[in-house]
């Protein structure tokens, strides 16, 4: 069961955009991280946020449309599931209705401390999934 979506605004700024004159393409990735760790330190507990950090273990990302300076751009992120140390997200990336980037992610969780991979307890189900409980 995924949780409700996480929006997230983007600002598009100069040095967002390439040579072709669009947003380059590594930027949507650096968006995903953006959007995927504001969504837990939104919901995670402050004890969990100040304890965790995340990297990313994969992204499959499928291209679009271009994103272009001045655009109004929202990521919206779900959280799909998680298990273990790892959390699965999927993202879209949009200006308006059109979608520019649809992104299937992976991301571990680690001990802030010590920098090795931490389990997502149970208990942060509530947070993140309420429908479910």
């Amino acid at each position: 069961m995924s949780a409700t979506a996480f929006s997230f605004p983007i600002k598009v700024h100069p040095d967002d955009i390439d040579f072709m004159g669009h947003v380059n393409n590594a930027r949507y990735l650096n968006w995903v991280q953006d959007a995927v760790l504001a969504h837990w330190r939104k919901l995670a507990p402050a004890d969990e946020v100040a304890s965790k950090a995340w990297v990313a273990l994969k992204h499959e990302i499928t291209y679009r449309r271009p994103a272009f300076l001045e655009d109004d751009v929202i990521a919206r992120t779900v959280l799909e599931h998680f298990k273990g140390a790892r959390a699965f997200y999927r993202t879209v990336i949009s200006r308006g209705e059109e979608v520019l980037a649809e992104v299937q992610s992976s991301w571990c969780c680690i001990d802030a401390e010590t920098l090795r991979p931490a389990r997502i307890g149970e208990h942060l189900r509530e947070f993140f999934f309420p429908e479910a409980e």
